[in-house]
């Protein structure tokens, strides 16, 4: 019987790569969103995923999306936490909610998301917790306190949760991206982005589907021996320790 898969930010750029690979897999997959209904529509016709809209950073909405997710498709044993946004700035000019929301989006949802499928992996006694992290949350960027504060706490909270589940046949890994060619990256300023690709050792943005590859090996039987990683896909950018 297929495994069931949760991607939250699904039905864009990254997310939407992973669940396409994960489909492919041959899971029963769900994208998660929080507005696009055209992105989310076109995803659901084009990949035949389900859909569940909602707000990551709300606990009760992510209550509601699992129970939806869980009624149609069965228990999540696969939760890819991807969802993520960005609100620039730098630091002394920052709002207070510039700063929250990116908090909440980007770190809180780990707690949101991950907490209502925890306890039926563990009983089971299988259970793959796949986060999205960031080049940025690991070298830091001018502009990103926020963000980069966020991407870093999901290194953390990967290590911990790894840590609690293992003798449980759960595992918790991070991937920390690089500069993806996704929607996000290209509101770059055209400039500044040729500075960024310029800084690359291998020349180029990163492809979603490579996101995808990692996610997939990660999602699957054979990475059991594998938790409390963070792996990095950055094109030779960052090279940590």
């Amino acid at each position: 019987m297929a495994r069931v898969a949760f991607v939250t930010g699904g039905t864009r750029g990254i997310g939407r790569a992973i669940c396409e690979r994960l489909s492919s897999d041959g899971l029963k997959v769900a994208a998660g969103y929080s507005g696009n209904e055209a992105a989310a529509s076109e995803c659901a016709r084009e990949l035949g995923v389900m859909v569940v809209k909602g707000n990551v950073g709300a606990f009760d909405d992510c209550a509601r999306a699992v129970e939806a997710v869980t009624r149609e498709l069965g228990p999540i044993e696969i939760l890819v936490n991807n969802a993520g946004i960005t609100r620039d700035g730098a630091f002394h000019k920052m709002s207070r909610e510039q700063w929250s929301e990116v908090i909440r989006v980007n770190m809180d949802s780990l707690f949101n998301m991950t907490r209502q499928v925890i306890e039926g992996m563990r009983e089971r006694g299988w259970g793959r917790i796949i986060n999205i992290s960031s080049i940025n949350g690991q070298k830091g960027q001018a502009g990103q306190t926020n963000y980069s504060a966020a991407k870093a706490g999901v290194i953390g909270f990967t290590k911990a949760l790894a840590l609690e589940n293992a003798k449980k046949g759960v595992t918790v890994n991070c991937i920390a991206p690089g500069y993806i060619d996704t929607d996000m990256v290209h509101a770059v300023p055209e400039s500044v982005l040729q500075g960024i690709v310029a800084q690359i050792p291998v020349g180029r943005l990163g492809r979603g589907e490579e996101i995808a590859d990692m996610v997939s090996y990660l999602a699957g039987e054979r990475a059991g021996y594998v938790t409390g990683s963070t792996l990095t896909l950055n094109g030779g950018q960052f090279m940590a320790g």
